[in-house]
């Protein structure tokens, strides 16, 4: 019998994961990248001698197929993808894969702000703990790389919406869903619906003993969670309710009350400040107690977590001006946060590709706060057009080197120059990682 065949389109971080675990698992394992596949991505797939190609998708040799593992980044309407599921070639993701032999607890997170800062936290709490965990997913190594190198027992699994749209049979012991606001609209046809309908699929295939915690503050959450047909365990937090809840603010104390025992702390002594990361922090403290984690561990791991790099991260004072790195900032609700947490007037630079913008929710904050707007990207005008009545200075600019050096003169001593795009930055740069990285290095330069 000729072994089963899995073609895998996207030589990224996922992709090349999802070779090496297929190739360990004995397929015959063809990987196929339409642009240029990065000198580490090339070297690991020869390495494990795994035929692949560049530059290129060649249909025939994809068609015979018996199942594609789709990089996250490669839409669903896709031209390839569509006349495989025409042809009935199973189209999945590599979680979905990896799913099927990673063993372990699979701690899951996803929502359209805050996922990344909650998935390091959790990690930093199961290792504080000393449980044998890895963070995986859509932060770092992907799960199939996790899991051909070396399995563990706890898994904590970054989830972007892509990554659960190709998701069937794959489950989650512990699912978080944080928040859902318009994010990647233009990946669903600007059909809010359809993004929601996506963001739910991290509670599919759950059973009784699994646990979904979520967010009631949420309006879209609190909408549909309550009647959401989950046999999983709901376990609710919320800042401004406490009836039902398993954890709630009280006279400045987070509390976390899960099976009549409760943890206290002063919301001063966490090392995250601001209203979106006491929602990361409860969620992770939630997930802590349900792994029967000892409540001094929770607390210390609360009060000594390092944040996520890219997530309002602070560079440098230069002459009196904080520069803070938001780099990862990529929507309008992630920015909403950003300004709400700022207590000096603001330089922002913000800008890149606008992925269905509604930079209306922003008005009352930037009059509030922005005093001059940097755009940074190829086309500016949707966003200079939602601000040029309410911001006084605005400047364009097509480099980092010369948006932090415009910044920089707008901004005065005991003031902050914000980096905080709401938008994608594949215009410009790699990702926003590099973005962030370039945006630092500039700071650096001043």
């Amino acid at each position: 019998m000729s072994k089963k065949r899995i073609v895998i389109l996207g030589a990224g971080e996922s992709g090349t994961g999802a070779a090496v675990l297929a190739r360990q698992q004995g397929y015959d394992v063809f990987v196929s990248d339409a642009g240029r596949i990065r000198d580490r991505f090339r070297d690991r797939l020869e390495k494990h001698g795994i035929p692949y190609e560049e530059g290129e998708h060649s249909d025939a040799r994809i068609l015979e197929a018996d199942e594609v593992i789709k990089s996250p980044g490669i839409p669903e309407d896709a031209p390839l993808v569509r006349r495989l599921r025409e042809k009935g070639v199973p189209v999945i993701s590599e979680i979905e894969f990896a799913g099927r032999y990673a063993g372990g607890m699979k701690i899951c997170v996803t929502g359209s702000n805050g996922k990344t800062t909650t998935t390091h936290l959790i990690y930093h709490i199961l290792k504080k703990a000393g449980l044998n965990a890895a963070m995986v997913g859509n932060v770092g190594k992907s799960l199939a790389m996790q899991v051909a190198e070396q399995k563990v027992d706890y898994y904590v699994i970054e989830l972007s919406s892509f990554q659960l749209d190709g998701m069937y049979d794959f489950k989650a012991d512990m699912a978080v869903l944080l928040n859902i606001t318009p994010d990647h609209l233009d990946r669903y046809g600007y059909d809010m619906e359809a993004y929601i309908r996506s963001k739910f699929r991290i509670f599919q295939n759950m059973r009784g003993e699994d646990t979904a915690i979520w967010c009631y503050d949420d309006p879209v959450l609190r909408e549909r969670m309550p009647s959401f047909p989950t046999p999983a365990r709901k376990l609710s937090f919320s800042i401004q309710e406490r009836v039902g809840q398993t954890a709630w603010v009280e006279e400045e104390k987070l509390i976390i009350h899960y099976q009549n025992d409760t943890l206290k702390m002063t919301i001063m002594d966490l090392s995250l400040q601001g209203k979106h990361n006491l929602y990361n922090s409860m969620a992770a403290a939630i997930a802590g107690r349900v792994l029967s984690i000892r409540k001094d561990v929770i607390r210390e791991s609360l009060m000594d977590f390092q944040g996520v790099e890219h997530r309002l991260e602070r560079v440098l004072k230069v002459h009196g001006i904080e520069f803070i790195n938001d780099s990862k900032a990529t929507n309008v609700n992630s920015v909403w946060y950003a300004l709400e947490s700022m207590t000096t007037p603001v330089v922002w630079i913000a800008g890149g590709i606008d992925k269905g913008n509604d930079y209306s929710v922003l008005t009352d904050l930037v009059k509030e706060k922005v005093k001059a707007l940097v755009c940074l990207g190829k086309d500016n005008t949707k966003l200079m057009e939602a601000f040029r009545e309410i911001v006084p200075l605005i400047v364009e600019c097509d480099s980092m080197d010369e948006a932090v050096r415009n910044a920089y003169y707008l901004a005065h001593d005991g003031e902050t120059v914000l980096l905080s795009p709401a938008c994608a930055s594949f215009d410009l740069f790699e990702n926003y990682e590099d973005r962030g990285r370039q945006f630092k290095r500039a700071v650096r330069n001043l």
